[in-house]
């Protein structure tokens, strides 16, 4: 038996600052390869959608509330959150129009 952490399914909801959307769009794409490389995401695919103020939200599952930790002190996630903070704030999904709906419905972009 082991004694493995569950994996934690993360939604991040990103407002693109004016300008700045394709670049999010560009880095939201890349985001879980990347974490990926550094060892801190399960294969699970995310899911990748657009509000209709362009606001784009990814679903992704990260390998265990360690590795949550782990990214906190990891050099190459945090080149990951500064080319973030360039291009977008986080917001809180109950802030998004689509949230107020029963079936919120998104524009998927993967």
């Amino acid at each position: 038996m082991t004694n493995q952490q569950p994996a934690n399914l993360v939604i991040v909801a990103y407002k693109p600052k004016p300008g700045k959307s394709q670049e999010l769009k560009t880095l939201v794409t890349n985001h879980v390869p990347n974490l990926d490389k550094l060892g801190l995401v399960t294969q699970r695919q995310p899911i990748i959608v657009e509000t209709a103020d362009g606001t784009i939200i990814e679903v992704f599952e990260w390998l265990s509330a360690d590795a949550i930790q782990q990214a906190h002190s990891n050099p190459g996630v945090h080149e990951i959150w500064t080319a973030f903070a360039e291009v977008c704030d986080y917001v809180p999904l109950n802030t998004l129009a689509e949230a107020a709906d029963v079936f919120a419905t998104f524009t998927p972009l993967n």
